[in-house]
């Protein structure tokens, strides 16, 4: 497994001095920071971080897993680490994040399962409440176990107050979109809450292993976008959006490769049609592209033309602003829809604050 200073120093070499500079490394040496705040138009916004991933400890124990090993950095320890995550946050001009966890559960046998969850939940209602202008959280469900995963996502909302549920992009080596997860997609759309998919390293990171070896992270950089592709590909067409048309999904990293390909998503039933069985796209009942377009994205293209794009093709009400903090992908978030050139001012409130706080129920 990746070390935590090859991982570091790997992401570095990749971004030059805007991981150096603005590193995790800064928050941790308790500096005070200033808190940013973001304006738009000179109206004051509520910046909604989407995807910031968190851990706690006692349970990647159970898992035999420890906080601080390889990829699980000691930043994503909650509470341990609040107070580092909150001067992060101070620092970017992120005044709110929701939570999650990655699923390392869906291996585990349904009590051992089932506690992990119970106990992260609870962990991460505690967060919620001791700083609720701060954080919001994903439950975290045992989704291998899809009645046991809706009564989680039931209780979650119900009891602990979360916002949601955070899942992978494939589970127990089955698509999303298979029948056994029906009843996890009913609970969400009854609930009306929203679903954040990331990517799993379980999914095609492993799967294509061999092809990804070599100079350039290529299991992540190619193998977690694509991995987010497939999932959301599948429950557009297997049917899963025309069964449950109200499900709020959130994909992780800007939806994959889906956005950036839409016109080859159309054709490709209208090439094959016998691969389509059912009508023009199969049995399902639209253009596969306007599914895309009740989708939500987060911010992850890291560039002012990819953001443009994924703007274009799937409506700035579709996009929500992400981190994956606190891997250093990027400390620029903020300024990434800031300065994104074709935006208007509405365009930007919405991605830093408006859509995040419809789907959270969060009071802007």
């Amino acid at each position: 497994m990746t070390t935590r200073r090859e991982f570091l120093g790997h992401a570095a070499g990749l971004a030059g001095l805007c991981f150096v500079g603005c590193s995790l490394l800064g928050a941790r040496a308790g500096h005070a920071q200033t808190r940013r705040t973001v304006k738009v138009g000179g109206k004051r916004v509520k910046v909604i971080d989407v995807h910031a991933h968190a851990a706690v400890a006692e349970t990647l124990e159970l898992a035999g897993l420890k906080l601080g090993a390889g990829l699980l950095l000691p930043e994503l320890g909650v509470p341990e680490a609040v107070e580092q995550r909150l001067a992060a946050m101070d620092a970017q001009g992120i005044d709110m994040e929701s939570l999650s966890i990655n699923p390392f559960w869906y291996d585990k046998e349904r009590e051992l399962a089932a506690k992990i969850c119970q106990i992260q939940n609870e962990r991460l209602a505690e967060v919620c409440g001791k700083h609720p202008d701060r954080f919001v959280a994903y439950a975290t469900v045992a989704l291998q176990y899809p009645e046991l995963a809706a009564d989680q996502l039931d209780q979650g909302v119900k009891k602990y107050h979360l916002r949601g549920a955070a899942i992978g992009g494939s589970c127990a080596g089955k698509e999303l979109s298979d029948p056994m997860f029906h009843p996890f997609w009913a609970k969400a759309e009854a609930l009306g809450v929203p679903v954040f998919i990331h990517p799993q390293a379980s999914g095609a990171p492993d799967q294509l292993k061999q092809r990804f070896q070599g100079n350039g992270y290529l299991e992540n950089v190619i193998g977690n976008p694509l991995e987010t592709t497939i999932a959301l590909s599948h429950l557009i067409f297997d049917g899963s959006l025309d069964r449950f048309p109200r499900l709020k999904i959130i994909a992780a990293h800007g939806g994959g490769f889906l956005p950036s390909y839409a016109g080859r998503t159309d054709l490709g039933c209208l090439t094959r049609p016998e691969r389509c069985a059912g009508g023009t796209y199969g049995p399902i009942k639209k253009k596969p592209s306007e599914y895309m377009k009740q989708l939500y994205y987060d911010s992850m293209v890291f560039t002012a033309e990819g953001l443009r794009h994924l703007v274009a093709e799937v409506g700035a009400t579709q996009v929500v602003v992400g981190t994956d903090y606190p891997y250093p992908w990027t400390r620029t978030a903020v300024d990434h829809v800031l300065t994104t050139p074709g935006l208007s001012d509405a365009d930007r409130i919405a991605i830093l604050q408006g859509n995040a706080a419809r789907l959270f129920g969060i009071t802007a």
